[in-house]
């Protein structure tokens, strides 16, 4: 029975991801990249669209007595999963491997006591399932290989020997207390020989230093500090190791609703999920990886702003067409699968404040940038300039009519506001009075067509009745003061209006605004940007109590989806999601320095320990 996404774990190589089940079996992965087909994929549907399981054969029998836990070795991806059966003990331990340009994935069997019969199932499915490989035992001196090849891809897997059994390759073998037993997995071309074998021992200690050495050079938070540092940890783990792109999620088409169609491909860059990643990691001290993203950023917006999308591919691919993927039946059925994001054409007016405020902040860290960074932004102001009283999709990709979005507009707001302090601040070269007027248009516009004076509240789009949780950025870009009645209004009719369970939903689905069947679930972003905006707004208790509630939403390991499902206690939607974690960080910093200002003692919260364990 396929597991809930709380009980997947994420390994990850900073190339790719794999997402290991609270059973031991790998259920999603693709290879070599985070948007490659899946080689794995039983997550969309069952396990004969592939997986690999390597669990306790009592475990896979449903022998009772048989129990695990599981663990992040502190401060790291590497997965530590404690079994414990009516014959003896065994730790597994699942990794991917990082710095080596390899597309590897470890698991290690170390028997702890007694003696314990691991059962492994392996069923290779690429390209989304639609291409069962050609198998192949390749005889070798002290270890067993098998090749798996289908068109481009391959895989080697070593380690004990598999036997096939119909389209699946299954073995079970013994360990005994103090005895290791290794498998590797290797993705590689299908037009080139398999890599030569890896170090397990080595390659284990290496990343596992990787990672620590990696988390220790931050800036630690005052409150929610273990929480804080998984989630920064989560940013890196889905920022790509060469191009500095960071994915949205690590999987596609987990469902917003269980069983609905609101199922999306998250594998792609965005700028306003990246932009505010780069704000949590300037704030947390990882400038060198903030470095990477402008510098990527710079490069897939370069040329005619006009073309400027709002997602691109890892590397600024432009071309994210999207398909549906008859091959996978969908999470618990949800269908479709899709892989692709139509939203890549569309307009979305508020990424050009998004992308304007992460290089304002990186420049006001001092960060150098390249001579061609202030060129570049000047360009995106020509167009802001030029296009400021379109209509667009919003922040919530809306697939119906294109409207003048409340926060777009505020956002729009934002970009010419940074580009005035880009010239006041630091000397740059602009139209400053000309943005001076331009900034002046945007703020009267909005008050006058997004501000409801009946009701005290901006509205989700103008000439609109109802609130959506993205006017929360009003206050937190600087638009307008966190106690400003205006915007404690809002926040009344945020509270009123969208509350679900004491979470917030992004905004009422049955109005049809966004042209898709109603129903979803409270988006966990937005339930920290309230955070955030409590915080501010000196409702500090109000602040840490919800922000408890919401750390206690991460599963076992800190990781966090993008929606919670209230009634049912689960997560939902696309795992593990980088503007829940990034909006997590900036919920904990809010508090910290409300805090601060107070002087109140910091709260740990609900948080969990270096290692991830509750």
């Amino acid at each position: 029975m396929l597991l809930n996404i709380e009980e997947y774990a994420v390994i990850g190589d900073t190339y790719s991801a794999a997402l290991v089940g609270r059973d031991g079996s790998i259920d999603w992965l693709c290879l070599p990249r985070f948007d490659s087909a899946s080689v794995f994929g039983a997550l969309l549907g069952d396990e004969n669209h592939g997986r690999w399981l390597l669990a306790p054969e009592a475990s896979v029998h449903g022998h009772h007595g048989v129990t695990s836990t599981r663990r992040y070795i502190p401060d790291t991806f590497t997965l530590v999963t404690r079994w414990v059966t009516p014959t003896g003990e065994v730790e597994v331990t699942d990794i991917m491997p990082v710095g080596d340009r390899r597309a590897d994935i470890i698991r290690r069997v170390r028997g702890v006591s007694g003696s314990v019969v691991m059962h492994v199932d392996l069923r290779i499915r690429f390209d989304y399932a639609n291409a069962v490989p050609w198998m192949r035992q390749v005889p070798e001196k002290g270890h067993h290989e098998l090749v798996a090849v289908a068109g481009p891809d391959a895989l080697v897997i070593r380690g004990p020997g598999l036997h096939a059994e119909d389209h699946n390759h299954t073995t079970a073998f013994t360990v005994e207390a103090g005895e290791t037993v290794d498998q590797t997995m290797t993705w590689y071309p299908s037009h080139r020989e398999p890599p030569v074998p890896i170090n397990v021992t080595k390659r284990i200690a290496e990343t596992t230093t990787w990672w620590q050495r990696w988390a220790s050079a931050g800036s630690p938070s005052a409150e929610f500090p273990d929480a804080v540092r998984r989630s920064l940890l989560v940013l890196r783990a889905l920022t790509h190791g060469d191009t500095g792109g960071i994915v949205a999620a690590a999987t596609t088409s987990l469902p917003e609703s269980f069983g609905g169609s609101r199922n999306w491909d998250y594998r792609y860059v965005w700028l306003r999920d990246a932009s505010l990643t780069l704000h949590v990691l300037l704030d947390h001290g990882f400038a060198s990886e903030a470095d990477s993203w402008r510098n990527w950023l710079l490069r897939a917006i370069a040329g005619d702003p006009a073309d400027v999308q709002i997602m691109y591919g890892l590397a600024g691919e432009r071309r994210l067409d999207e398909w549906e993927v008859p091959s996978l039946p969908g999470y618990q059925g949800a269908s479709p699968v899709r892989v692709g994001n139509a939203a890549f054409t569309q307009y979305q007016g508020d990424v050009f404040g998004e992308v304007m405020i992460a290089l304002h902040a990186a420049r006001r860290l001092g960060n150098a940038e390249p001579d061609f960074s202030w060129p570049v932004q000047r360009a995106l102001m020509s167009f802001v300039e030029e296009n400021w009283q379109r209509a667009d999709r919003g922040i919530w990709e809306i697939r119906g009519p294109e409207r003048h979005f409340t926060h777009s507009r505020v956002m729009l707001w934002a970009a010419v506001d940074c580009a005035i302090s880009a010239v006041h601040d630091f000397g740059l070269k602009g139209p400053v009075k000309r943005w001076e007027k331009l900034r002046e248009q945007l703020r009267e516009e909005i008050e006058a067509r997004g501000f409801d004076q009946k009701r005290n509240t901006y509205t989700q789009y103008y000439g609109s009745e109802g609130v959506d949780a993205s006017l929360l950025q009003l206050s937190l870009v600087g638009y307008i003061p966190a106690d400003d009645p205006r915007m404690l209004g809002t926040v009344a009719a945020i509270e009123a209006e969208l509350l679900d369970g004491g979470l917030l939903l992004r905004y009422r689905s049955e109005s049809g605004v966004d042209g898709l069947p109603s129903g979803e679930n409270p988006f966990l972003a937005c339930s920290f940007w309230l955070v955030e905006q409590y915080a501010m707004s000196n409702r500090l208790q109000d602040a840490r109590e919800l922000m408890n509630r919401l750390v206690g939403f991460a599963n076992d390991l800190g990781l966090m989806s993008e929606e919670y499902d209230v009634g049912n206690a689960r997560q939902a939607g696309n795992t593990p999601q980088a503007l829940t974690h990034l909006t997590l960080v900036r919920a904990a910093d809010a508090i910290s320095a409300a805090s601060a200002a107070l002087g109140s003692t910091p709260s740990q919260g609900a948080g969990l320990d270096a290692g991830g364990v509750r």
